[in-house]
């Protein structure tokens, strides 16, 4: 499985500013040598020896992802404002010609994991067939709402291409590519309700647990079947749109604190932690401050072997078969 992060900010798209540009620049031009740079070849190597942070944006864009299977079928994971983008992607990669079939399985409706659906050209193309899946009963009825005339030009059900809907049954998968593929989900605490999603191919295991929160009283108890859904999982993207002060600030609004976050991968021994959701206000130098604080606890905790990681735009994971 390959995992592709299209957009990893949380409740609202956050462009960049300029006064935070101009922050990233003068950082960077800090860093010239001073005999300056020649050529594309010298520049590049600089821009490459950058730290993460200045030389990558973390995001702009709201919740999607999409992973490709060994067979190089596509599987995308909420519509947010990411999904404009890898539209543009697949419409180039062959969605074009209307010959193409994906898969989206939706973590739930709030508005900032759907708002880049109506903006996906692929629904757009006659012969496209486009999947759904959800637990929910009704998501035909959602979409369309939020493309009635009221907030959107164009209506849901006149999209050209055909687009069937799929309920998904809690903890029960579905498989794809001749059973090689296992998809599961898994009620997550958050307002109206959001879903995990598990993906399972040769092995190995990938969880997105967007729009939870995740509290001590998540983790106490026995509870085999969550356990099993999230134990042992190679790669865990998990909300942590707060810090732990603003977790109790915000308590019951849907979210979890990166501090909560690194507790529930420890808990459940994941390899590898993403951080995703970012919150709207906070701008890059936040973000790395809390992957910071993140690792921290780690170390307080005694879990040095878990690896933590930011989600952003553009970023790619690869996970080989065992």
């Amino acid at each position: 499985m390959v995992v592709y992060f299209w957009g990893v900010r949380g409740s609202l798209a956050t462009p960049l500013r300029t006064t935070e540009y101009q922050s990233k620049l003068k950082k960077i031009l800090a860093r010239l040598p001073e005999k300056g740079l020649c050529g594309d070849n010298e520049i590049n190597t600089f821009i490459k020896s950058l730290p993460s942070k200045l030389k990558n944006i973390v995001s702009g864009n709201t919740t999607s992802l999409s992973i490709q299977s060994k067979n190089n079928n596509t599987y995308i994971i909420d519509g947010g404002s990411g999904i404009r983008v890898l539209g543009e992607r697949l419409m180039k990669a062959g969605a074009a010609a209307g010959n193409s079939e994906y898969n989206i399985f939706i973590t739930h409706t709030h508005w900032d994991h759907i708002c880049g659906l109506p903006f996906f050209k692929p629904l757009y193309i006659p012969g496209n067939i486009i999947n759904f899946y959800s637990p929910f009963d009704d998501l035909h009825d959602r979409l369309r709402y939020q493309q009635e005339d009221r907030f959107f030009p164009m209506p849901f059900d006149r999209l050209a291409s055909t687009r069937n809907f799929f309920k998904l049954n809690v903890n029960d998968p579905v498989f794809f590519e001749n059973g090689d593929l296992k998809v599961t989900a898994w009620p997550l605490k958050h307002p109206g309700t959001s879903y995990a999603y598990k993906f399972e191919s040769g092995n190995r295991s990938f969880i997105m647990a967007t729009d939870a929160e995740f509290t001590g009283e998540s983790l106490e108890g026995v509870n085999e079947a969550r356990d099993n859904f999230f134990n042992n999982c190679d790669v865990l993207v998990i909300d942590t749109q707060y810090t732990l002060d603003e977790s109790f600030q915000k308590f019951d609004w849907g979210h979890t604190s990166v501090t909560m976050a690194v507790n529930c991968a420890s808990s459940w021994n994941v390899k590898n932690l993403i951080l995703t959701h970012h919150e709207p206000s906070y701008h890059d130098d936040k973000i790395y401050k809390n992957l910071n604080l993140a690792n921290q606890h780690k170390s307080i905790i005694k879990h040095e072997e878990l690896n933590i990681f930011l989600a952003r735009e553009n970023m790619k994971i690869t996970l080989p078969e065992k």
